[in-house]
């Protein structure tokens, strides 16, 4: 029997699979078993009342989606007296997402949220479309160090904090997460892009940019996560176009701990269900005892010296 469980931190999951924050809610137990996942990731909240952004907010691209939602939600006293209640009627460790615009709000939202039922906290100092223009935190060092230095020192319980692709040096953001206290890394949030549409010459999305996502940026993600993984000692999860069993152990190969899936729900909700039954699979067809023993376990050495050869110049 394999042992599906991973440790993030001090939390411990049953298995590495999980959704995507903004991706994932309770109707979809009408669907898959929701006590099945490693956890349960509520969508990112904020403090007010937010619309989002105007539509249209979803266009298909070639490999993959491109979304300008725009962090909709009904403030956090809904979330902490509505959606709470109705994740913890399931088993899975529930990570509440929480967002704003200033130090100050994030410091008080982390306050306010880990006071509830939530077993981690999920720092979204990335998303791309709360704030096309770049004002994200996760773009810069000290943004993000600053940050979550002030929601490390309100609350204890676990912190994840969610990077963005969009950085110039992923790896020098990660490390300033790491430094301010982050128990683990989520990376990352989608990809900031374009698309336009050619019958009209307008924006495909209403608010102009979108997060591309879907299995057309996984090479750019496993990439960053395997660069994380060598700067830091912290979990990382890693998220982006996860969309197969295959996509998952290349991951954990790269250096995550566990994954977070979005764009496949979309598309095929009892999916991530059968990507922890294949995983399980796969693991005791291979010989591993612990799908834990993945993470980070991807063959990086020099070529083998027949390789090198053969590409040497004739002379």
């Amino acid at each position: 029997m394999v042992d599906m469980s991973v440790k993030i931190g001090s939390v411990t999951l049953q298995n590495p699979i999980m959704p995507a924050s903004g991706c994932f809610s309770t109707d979809l137990a009408q669907v898959i078993d929701l006590n099945r996942l490693g956890a349960l990731v509520a969508k990112t909240v904020s403090r007010e009342f937010r619309a989002g952004n105007p539509p249209p907010r979803v266009s298909e691209v070639e490999g993959g989606m491109i979304n300008s939602i725009g962090l909709p939600t009904k403030g956090i006293e809904y979330f902490l007296s509505h959606q709470v209640p109705d994740y913890k009627r399931f088993s899975p460790p529930l990570v509440g997402s929480i967002s704003a615009t200033t130090i100050e709000d994030f410091e008080a939202m982390a306050r306010d949220v880990s006071t509830s039922a939530i077993d981690v906290l999920e720092v979204n100092i990335s998303c791309p479309t709360r704030d096309p223009k770049g004002g994200n935190f996760a773009l810069h060092e000290e943004h993000t160090f600053n940050v979550m230095r002030r929601i490390r020192q309100t609350t204890d319980k676990p912190i994840w904090c969610k990077l963005s692709p969009n950085a110039g040096d992923v790896v020098a953001i990660a490390k300033s997460a790491e430094l301010a206290g982050a128990d683990a890394l989520v990376v990352s949030n989608t990809i900031l892009g374009l698309k336009i549409d050619i019958n009209t010459f307008r924006p495909a999305i209403g608010n102009k940019f979108g997060g591309l996502s879907g299995p057309g940026i996984k090479p750019i993600i496993v990439r960053m996560v395997y660069q994380c993984a060598k700067a830091v000692k912290i979990p990382i999860i890693g998220c982006g176009g996860i969309v197969k069993l295959e996509d998952v152990i290349e991951y954990m190969l790269a250096g995550a701990s566990a994954v977070m899936i979005g764009y496949l729900i979309f598309r095929n909700p009892s999916g991530i269900i059968a990507i922890i039954d294949g995983l399980q699979e796969w693991c005791a067809k291979r010989g591993f005892a612990r799908v834990a023993d993945l993470t980070g376990a991807m063959i990086d050495e020099a070529p083998r010296e027949t390789y090198a050869a053969a590409a040497a110049p004739i002379g």
